[in-house]
């Protein structure tokens, strides 16, 4: 089994990841923190199941341009 995490950076430069089929959320200061945090948020999460065997981390950029 793989989960998936949907990465956006903050506007302070921080990074809030969410898995997208389950309940869990985490954050990092910078991209190890924040793969440091994921591991261990989904750890917890499965702490008496089955874990994943796969995290994958989808970095979601979102970039406004002003067309005038």
């Amino acid at each position: 089994m793989e989960i998936i995490f949907s990465i956006t950076q903050e506007a302070d430069g921080g990074f809030v990841g969410e898995c997208l089929s389950h309940d869990i959320f985490t954050q990092g200061d910078t991209w190890e923190q924040l793969r440091s945090n994921v591991q261990e948020a989904t750890s917890a999460f499965f702490f008496d199941a089955p874990k994943p065997s796969a995290i994958r981390l989808h970095l979601v950029r979102d970039e406004l341009l002003s067309f005038a």
